[in-house]
């Protein structure tokens, strides 16, 4: 227990932090950007609605370009946590493997500063933490024994709201707390046709350019919104219980997603709606001119510096220091203190390949532009395309397990003569550079560079800038792909179930 001396000097000045992650849910898949109009491929209101969300902007501030540090769970929410690029972390920065105790997190540093720290649903992971030599996940103390009769089959049987209720009747008067709130949704699996129970139509859809439009993906669409929909009930549950304990205004509520959509060529690419991701942030003690819209690009680890400044908490910066730039003071009015830029990495996602090999990007966002470095391209990124069943090889096109098993991409490969584009533009392998400009092109179908295309100097020139930053930046921050042996990422252990394929033939290089 704390003494009230200590508690006093925590709490002055120091907010509330609620942190609240959904599973694979791309920006702008929120009511707030359909509101907010004039942003790509925002739903109608009809179709998906998310009043906690819409709160949190109206209360505060909405981003239309927030991103995350990886297009995979684990990586991503360790990037979040510690505010550092996934390949800074080891094994951390990989999926489904550990996460070494030597990287400190922000719940635990907020922790250490006297703040209550606890989170319901999923946190870290997937991934083995007591591998890493930690006693408990790197999100904080489990709140999780509330349980509830889930709507639908994939939807959770966690009761968020209730857990969230326990954590907050179990500090001690007074005192701080961080908390999150993990959904477990939208991630797969989906019940099939939830979205059209619930009365959605099918018209009010949104499909991505890079998807093909058919019932099938429509309705795959319905059921992702539905379950977004559902996490976000429990976040209007939580808002209620602080406005009810009179304790809102006094928190940094930050409410975002780990990745993109589990739908092809979206989640487990660099691309935009596998990285971009929803985001409204609102501290009404702090910030009172509510409703304000964001075009700057920001990412995971100036999220992590905001909540560390906004708590009063310095960084030990051991092994290795935070790279973000926190945004109170841009949010403050300062508009030379934007980040301006953000940085993402994938290794490892599913187990998707031979002797479960990595396919690693890198990725920088800047102004319009979106540049990508695949260091492997010989790899197939969607993974291999056929696996053995046992001790049997199986079909041809019976792998791609970095696209999540959906109804989406059973289409896409039943009927991949009728959409010949679309199905290579999510499995083929691709050129080791990728150059997109994003504003006009959000679903990234379009390459500025690449065999067939010749770019002018306009497009050399962004493409020399942005090749040069993210090269220092990854020199800057030890990037083992760039200062090191890069064959590390081969070698950390997955912890989650190891498909066979076959090896691929010698002929091709790494």
């Amino acid at each position: 227990m704390l003494s009230l001396l200590v508690l006093a000097a925590v709490a002055a000045d120091r907010p509330n932090v609620l942190l609240v992650i959904t599973d694979d849910q791309s920006a702008p898949h929120a009511s707030a950007y359909a509101a907010s109009g004039d942003i790509a491929g925002a739903v109608p209101k009809s179709a998906l609605h998310t009043p906690g969300f819409d709160r949190i902007a109206a209360a505060g501030h909405l981003f239309t370009h927030c991103y995350a540090a990886s297009p995979g769970c684990a990586p991503s929410r360790a990037g979040l946590l510690t505010g550092r690029h996934p390949w800074m972390l080891e094994q951390a920065g990989t999926h489904a493997s550990s996460f070494p105790a030597k990287f400190p997190t922000y719940p635990d540093l907020l922790e250490d500063a006297g703040y209550f720290v606890g989170f319901t649903g999923k946190p870290w992971g997937p991934g083995d933490f007591r591998k890493g030599g930690r006693d408990r996940n790197p999100a904080g103390v489990d709140f999780n024994r509330h349980r509830l009769k889930p709507p639908a089959k994939g939807i959770s049987n966690k009761d968020y709201a209730r857990n969230f209720e326990t954590f907050l009747n179990e500090r001690d008067d007074g005192q701080p707390f961080c908390f999150w709130y993990g959904a477990q949704e939208p991630h797969r699996p989906f019940a099939d046709g939830y979205g059209r129970s619930l009365g959605k139509d099918p018209a009010d859809a949104v499909v991505p350019p890079f998807l093909p439009d058919t019932p099938t993906v429509r309705s795959d669409l319905l059921d992702y919104y539905a379950e977004i929909e559902y996490a976000d009930a429990h976040l209007v549950r939580m808002l209620d219980e602080l406005d009810r304990r009179g304790e809102l205004a006094d928190t940094l509520v930050i409410v975002t997603s780990d990745n993109g959509m589990a739908f092809p060529r979206a989640k487990a690419n660099c691309y935009e709606y596998g990285f971009n991701v929803p985001l409204a942030v609102a501290w009404p003690a702090r910030w009172t001119d509510g409703g304000q819209r964001h075009d700057e690009v920001v990412g995971f680890v100036d999220l992590t510096a905001t909540i560390l400044e906004a708590a009063g908490v310095r960084d030990p910066q051991t092994p290795n220091p935070t790279t973000g730039r926190s945004l109170i003071a841009a949010l403050g009015g300062d508009a030379d203190a934007w980040p301006g830029v953000a940085f993402a990495s994938r290794e490892r996602h599913s187990s998707s390949r031979h002797k479960n090999g990595t396919y690693p990007q890198r990725a920088i966002r800047q102004g319009d532009h979106l540049y990508i470095v695949n260091d492997r391209p010989a790899r197939w990124p969607a993974g291999d395309p056929q696996k053995f069943d046992g001790e049997t090889l199986g079909p041809p096109h019976g792998g791609y397990h970095d696209i999540d098993a959906c109804p989406t991409l059973t289409e896409l490969i039943d009927r991949r003569s009728e959409f010949n584009d679309l199905f290579r533009l999510a499995v083929d392998k691709r050129p080791r550079e990728e150059l997109f400009n994003v504003a006009a092109d959000p679903g990234c179908v379009a390459p500025l560079i690449g065999p067939t295309v010749k770019p002018g100097p306009e497009v050399v020139a962004v493409l020399s800038e942005l090749a040069e930053r993210l090269e220092d930046e990854r020199e800057r921050t030890g990037d083992p792909r760039v200062t090191g042996d890069g064959d590390i990422w081969e070698t950390y252990p997955r912890y989650s179930a190891i498909r066979r394929f076959p090896k691929p033939p010698k002929t091709l290089p790494e």
